[in-house]
């Protein structure tokens, strides 16, 4: 449930990775709007986002991320939809989980390609239309991170290490366009109950797990992470160059180990 509405009355935003029925993008998405924004809504598959835009009222357009030409196109297109640009969200991802030594080149380059040069481009093409020296009013650049870019998870090494490469990414933009009125900030999620890891939680047990990682006693949701990127894109953030950890306390902990994992599936199906 939203808070205190109003929040980003008359700000524009365009929010990537939304092209997933009820998934984490679309959650900011719908929160962004309860808050007064104007925002399109942007990713791979068309008719997932003609019909989310149907049902809530936003614009919405293809985009790859992988492509710079089609995100150029997105930055052209939210100017022209929404009439500027002042929230910038990717929320794009793969949550590859697979031992060390069996990723392939393939994967390597798929999850580079997706999750380290689309976020640097896509940045690229939201600066120079936010940038005052462009033209622009500045604004709020937001992308998803994790909280294992922070902390160890087993079997998930190439999506920790892009993860944490495109937070360091912000904190170079930060630092450098912040004279431009641009902020830029990461937020960590921990486990989150999301359509990409729905496959994972029907595992009896593998979500149970990890809930005494967590300081407050709950995996998150989306809906957590939406609402820290209210405060994020709000004129009443004084934050630039963070990565913000909406994950409950998990980075004061740790993950579990793959052996704590196997141990409570073995339990919940009766195995162990």
């Amino acid at each position: 449930m939203a808070g205190q509405t109003g929040r980003l009355e008359g700000k524009s935003a365009v929010v990537l990775g939304a092209s997933s029925e009820g998934n984490m993008g679309q959650v900011i998405a719908e929160r962004l709007m309860a808050e007064g924004a104007r925002v399109l809504v942007a990713g791979r598959k068309q008719a997932v986002l003609e019909a989310f835009a149907a049902r809530t009222g936003c614009a919405w357009t293809a985009c790859d991320i992988t492509d710079e030409a089609s995100v150029n196109a997105l930055a052209d297109t939210a100017m022209a939809k929404l009439g500027g640009i002042d929230i910038a969200i990717n929320a794009t991802g793969w949550g590859l989980l697979k031992p060390f030594l069996d990723v392939t080149r393939e994967e390597l380059e798929a999850m580079t390609a997706l999750q380290l040069i689309g976020p640097h481009q896509f940045f690229q093409a939201m600066i120079r239309k936010m940038a005052r020296s462009m033209g622009g009013n500045g604004g709020s650049i937001i992308t998803i991170s994790s909280a294992t870019a922070t902390i160890m998870l087993n079997d998930h090494a190439i999506y920790m290490g892009t993860k944490a490469g495109t937070d360091h990414i912000v904190r170079c933009i930060a630092n450098e366009f912040g004279h431009e009125g641009i902020r830029a900030n990461s937020v960590s999620p921990g486990l989150t109950d999301t359509p990409m890891n729905a496959e994972a939680k029907q595992v009896p047990g593998l979500f149970e797990s990890f809930r005494n990682s967590y300081p407050l006693g709950r995996w998150g949701t989306s809906e957590d992470v939406a609402a820290a990127i209210v405060f994020l894109a709000s004129d009443e953030c004084f934050m630039t160059g963070e990565n913000l950890q909406v994950n409950g306390g998990l980075t004061l902990r740790r993950n579990p180990t793959r052996e704590e994992i196997a141990a409570s599936v073995a339990k919940a199906t009766g195995q162990g």
